[in-house]
């Protein structure tokens, strides 16, 4: 055998022995390449599953209105001659606002006066003109056509008489209209007719509206599907609003339903609610827009979850339930309605049992997890 040949054998036999030794190197009890691979298990965070009180409500958007608005207009022509207050001030009911120019109307006064001292002795003329005519037709010395002439003209002057005192009264009223006041008490606006200018009675162009916010009303629409709710529940007794404006940094304000619109809207298949608010602290104001709650009961041992947990599939809502060992199964919910950050289950998980709020989309049915931050049900 060539030298070569010896060469070429003991290299193969190095390299069997060398394979040989690799396997069982790899397989030997303790090395590392031996120990099963490890089970990946995912992170994720879970809530337990809990039964409590929740309220039912009905969240809308609002309109704040007043609770009356008034607007001041003149009743009679003339000039104004005062103006009491500033534009945005607080009015209270009976304060003075206007003045307009009454010496043409008490002019009017004086002379219906006059006229009732004219007539009053014309009056007391024809009754005494009667009186004579009368025993004057009881001795036959005047006839009775005569007489009637009398009576009638003692009649016309206590007419004309009457017509006076009531020109009085006019002129008197008319004098009272000269002076304007509030009506009710509220925040005055812009005032559109300023001090000497001539105002008409009843003109289109108002003086000034007052809108009273103390207390305020709330407008706000829900779906006519949940007409029957309110109506039921408003049956039961007074039903809570809440009204908040959003990112005012205020807190929720509480008020009272107070008013059902007695038609649907067509068009927009809602319905008009308004609530009134005390608004001691005038929290409201007209013309705003405030998120509105309206609580129609409270509903005891609701099953609730974090809104986090319920995730959308094809097969329709459904949740990760941990199960022994920390591991996970896909679990079918069905969803009655969301409230803040919680969703109330009509059915599918049990309390006490623990959801996966973190982390669904790294999961499937079986695998296994690990509590990264658990987070209680409030």
């Amino acid at each position: 055998m060539s030298a070569s040949r010896r060469i070429l054998i003991a290299a193969v036999v190095l390299l069997a022995i060398a394979g040989i030794a690799a396997v069982v190197f790899r397989f030997a009890p303790g090395s590392r390449a031996a120990q099963p691979k490890p089970v990946l298990t995912v992170p994720v965070s879970v809530a337990p599953v809990v039964a409590k009180t929740v309220p039912v409500r009905l969240r809308a958007i609002g309109n704040v209105e007043p609770y009356t608005t008034v607007a001041i207009k003149a009743r009679i022509d003339g000039q104004i001659t005062a103006v009491h207050f500033k534009e945005g001030d607080e009015v209270r009911k009976g304060e003075t606002l206007f003045e307009i120019d009454r010496r043409p109307f008490e002019a009017q006064l004086a002379q219906a006066q006059a006229n009732l001292g004219k007539d009053r002795a014309l009056l007391d003329h024809a009754n005494e003109q009667q009186k004579r005519y009368k025993d004057l037709l009881d001795q036959k010395f005047v006839s009775p056509d005569a007489y009637a002439q009398i009576r009638t003209n003692a009649e016309t002057a206590a007419a004309q008489l009457r017509a006076d005192e009531a020109a009085i009264e006019s002129a008197r009223l008319q004098i009272g209209y000269c002076t304007i006041r509030a009506p009710i008490t509220g925040y005055a606006g812009k005032i559109q007719i300023q001090e000497g200018n001539l105002v008409k009675a009843n003109d289109t162009v108002s003086l000034v509206v007052i809108n009273q916010v103390v207390p305020i009303n709330v407008s706000f629409s829900v779906p006519e599907q949940s007409l029957s709710a309110v109506r039921k529940y408003q049956a039961d007794g007074e039903l809570t609003v809440s009204a908040q404006v959003p990112n005012g940094g205020l807190a929720p304000v509480s008020g009272k339903l107070s008013f059902i619109d007695n038609t649907t809207d067509a068009s927009t298949g809602t319905i008009k609610l308004k609530a009134e608010f005390a608004n001691n602290d005038k929290a409201l104001w007209p013309g705003q827009f405030v998120d509105v709650v309206l609580t129609l009961t409270h509903q005891d041992n609701a099953i609730v979850v974090p809104a986090t947990a319920v995730q959308n599939g094809p097969n329709g809502q459904y949740v990760f339930v941990v199960e022994h060992d920390n591991v996970v199964q896909l679990r079918d919910v069905k969803v009655a309605r969301s409230e803040g950050d919680f969703a109330v289950l009509a059915s599918g998980v049990k309390p006490g049992e623990t959801v996966v709020t973190v982390g669904q989309l790294r999961l499937a049915p079986g695998t296994k997890i690990t509590v990264a931050d658990a987070k209680a049900s409030e």
